[in-house]
């Protein structure tokens, strides 16, 4: 195995990095073609959110990897290769698969244990295998990682801690001790954008008991869609074109946003000038109450100039990694079963990495043992076409029996040592195995290969599996270290 993460997140890179290195729009489809192309790389898959972007690769080499693709990732997110560096981390082999099994499991997450990484996974590798551009590889890390990560949230307590993103956002503007149902409650609700995260966003805030719902989008059919789907949870959910946002701006009491706009949606001018219509046209409510504005997009928005307009409460992105920074640097006294759910994700997490390893391992020799019996077929084949030639007075069942007896013979020859080696092979340092065995029976270099590639297209001869690939070294220190 030879996998390689590059990336960034809100752990390793302040939000003014991570909003100017976010991949929008056709941002995350370039950057994993780009990465294809580059020689290093022969798959790839990113995985963007609002608070992290990661590249991930099958490589041939370690070193000449991490320049190419820590290059690429500079060139697609605008930010010098200079000022970006400081905030990567890198995980190799292993250890990358660790990384995004905890990241599957919400360990890695802003707020501990949110399962909404787990669709935006998903979404990764559905873009990687519509460019094709995840194999094998990152085909199986990525759906186990998707396995790991439901095992997780169904085998221990960590939903309990596990927030999404908004709820922890909605508490935020809530206050201290205050239920977001009660704080919602009654409220008119503009939400702009209708992707994933701003559906999240509606949906909890139709839960919550917002009176009025109204969902703004550039593709209006998408916010009808969103909105009808919420009709059985709001009395009044409806949409609007995104070019109406100024006009609901003065009767909404809590505005979500989350596009993909590459520019602000919402200045401090129109911010202003919507409190001052509030005031004229809601003078009794409009005046006394703080519209609350949660920002969830990454590049933002809001413009962060709203935090000190009066009238208004704004809690994005930066502040979100605050208040989530001073909830985890909290004593943990009173938090007993979430820290207790926490170390036994990590255990999961643990076993899984093992188990992945050891069956990328396996695998990795299946084509040599394919070929092996596809050699000793070839064997007996020839072998009974010579005793045609030699006992052609033999009768069918007579040939058949005989044919039978010896290919039992050879299957029970191949048996062990095939079943053994697989075993061996599944272990630490067991990829010598594959060479050992090819050497031993002066197999064909072509027909494991031959195997390989057939493998990689999906019609997995004899059992199949992924073959890895040979002679990716390991690097001393480097790549096993990284920095999370």
């Amino acid at each position: 195995m030879s996998l390689l993460v590059i990336g960034l997140s809100h752990r390793t890179a302040p939000v003014s990095v991570l909003e100017r290195a976010s991949l929008v729009g056709e941002g995350p489809a370039k950057l994993a073609q780009d990465t294809l192309v580059a020689e290093p790389a022969t798959e790839a898959a990113v995985l963007a959110t609002c608070n992290r972007i990661e590249l991930y690769a099958d490589v041939d080499k370690f070193h000449a990897g991490v320049a190419e693709l820590s290059t690429l990732l500079a060139q697609h997110t605008g930010v010098d290769l200079d000022e970006l560096t400081p905030y990567l981390y890198v995980h190799y082999e292993d250890r990358a698969v660790h990384h995004l099994f905890s990241v599957a499991c919400g360990l890695d997450s802003m707020v501990v244990g949110e399962g909404q990484i787990l669709g935006q996974i998903k979404d990764a590798l559905a873009l990687g295998q519509e460019l094709h551009t995840a194999g094998r590889l990152l085909n199986d890390l990525f759906q186990q990682a998707l396995r790991v990560g439901k095992r997780a949230h169904s085998e221990t307590g960590i939903d309990k801690a596990g927030q999404s993103l908004v709820t922890f956002g909605l508490e935020q503007l809530a206050g201290a001790g205050t239920p977001v149902a009660d704080w919602a409650a009654g409220r008119r609700a503009l939400v702009i954008g209708a992707g994933s995260m701003s559906s999240l966003a509606a949906t909890t805030l139709a839960r919550a008991g917002v009176a009025e719902l109204v969902i703004a989008n550039r593709t209006l059919d998408r916010a009808r869609h969103l909105a009808e789907s919420l009709a059985g949870l709001v009395d009044d959910a409806h949409a609007v074109p995104r070019d109406r946002v100024p006009d609901e701006l003065p009767y909404a009491d809590i505005v979500v946003s989350c596009t993909g706009a590459t520019g602000l949606v919402l200045t401090a001018d129109m911010l202003r000038e919507a409190l001052d219509r509030r005031a004229q046209d809601r003078p009794a409510a409009g005046a006394a109450e703080t519209v609350a504005l949660l920002d969830l997009a990454m590049p933002r928005d809001i413009d962060a100039a709203a935090h000190r307009v009066a009238g208004l409460r704004l809690v994005d992105i930066e502040s979100l990694a605050e208040a989530a920074a001073t909830v985890s640097d909290q004593p943990t006294t009173s938090a007993g079963p979430m820290a207790a759910d926490v170390d036994q994700v990590r255990a999961i997490v643990s076993s899984e990495v093992s188990a992945f390893g050891a069956a990328q391992r396996a695998a990795h020799i299946t084509p040599t043992v394919v070929a092996l019996r596809t050699m000793a077929a070839d064997v007996v084949a020839g072998e009974i076409a010579r005793l045609d030639g030699r006992l052609p007075d033999l009768d069918e069942r007579q040939r058949a029996e005989i044919t039978q007896t010896v290919r039992r013979v050879v299957d029970k020859l191949l048996h062990a040592p095939t079943v053994r080696v697989k075993q061996l092979a599944s272990t630490p340092g067991g990829a010598g195995y594959a060479d050992a065995l090819r050497e031993l029976f002066d197999l064909d270099p072509q027909a494991v290969a031959a195997v390989s590639r057939a493998d990689t297209n999906g019609t997995r001869p004899n059992g199949g599996g992924d073959t890895g690939r040979p002679g990716a070294a390991a690097v001393p220190n480097d790549p096993k270290r990284g920095r999370a």
